[in-house]
């Protein structure tokens, strides 16, 4: 049995964390201290809103059942325009709206029962979307895809994606790196925050390959032997 990989360590970063039940924010930030993080607490939406409008956070994690956090649509729009990323907490395999007073930017998601490792893993990506993965205040494209991480929804020309966090993720990372190929290992670590079997895989790409895919030229790819990619036909 393989050893398993060291959890993604913080370089100090600070992280707003708001999650409405206390054990579940207890775990949370007792996790992100141990990892590296300097981290903040918030019970309720407002609480949040204050709490970002005030300091300067480098990511901010919220649960999408934090209370008020509807109310938040009639607020006033927090500068800078250009916010932190942020990570949701969601029972839901789906991607939920964004709370537009944060601001563009990357986001991203995790379902609940939640897996400190996933959060973690899902915490550094986001912190890393500064670089070369955001592109024109969140949204990236490639052909006639075009993803936009201010509001995590995906569409190919006019037609909009139906995506979960996972498919999501991989698009995003394929397109991110678009034109080069990826391994299994490569993909389920970022997908999933540790390596999978290869069916896992496989069944992922078909199912964002089934929605991506529907109309021609195909734009996810195979490398028989070494992995997938993102790119028109003939490329790689």
């Amino acid at each position: 049995m393989k050893p398993m990989p060291p959890l993604p360590r913080g370089e100090g970063q600070r992280v707003l964390v708001a999650v409405a039940d206390p054990g579940e924010a207890e775990l949370v930030a007792t996790t992100l201290e141990l990892a590296g993080y300097r981290h903040t607490l918030s019970a309720d939406a407002a609480r949040t809103m204050e709490l970002f409008a005030q300091q300067d956070f480098d990511l901010i994690i919220i649960d999408v059942d934090l209370p008020r956090l509807a109310g938040l649509a009639h607020g006033r729009r927090v500068p800078p325009a250009e916010r932190p990323p942020v990570l949701f907490l969601t029972a839901h395999q789906s991607l939920p709206g964004v709370v537009e007073e944060l601001g563009p930017g990357a986001a991203d998601y995790v379902t609940r029962p939640i897996r400190i490792a996933e959060v973690l893993a899902r915490a550094k990506v986001l912190l890393r979307s500064g670089d070369h993965e955001t592109h024109h205040r969140g949204r990236s494209s490639y052909a006639d895809l075009v993803l936009d991480d201010a509001t995590c929804t995906a569409r190919r020309g006019l037609v909009i994606l139906d995506l979960t966090p996972a498919e999501y993720r991989l698009l995003r990372h394929l397109l991110a790196n678009a034109e080069r190929v990826l391994s299994k290992e490569q993909i389920s670590r970022h997908v999933w925050g540790e390596v999978r079997g290869d069916n896992a895989i496989e069944q992922l790409v078909s199912r964002l390959r089934r929605k991506v895919d529907h109309r021609q030229p195909a734009l996810i790819r195979t490398r028989r032997g070494f992995g997938y990619w993102l790119g028109r036909p003939g490329g790689v």
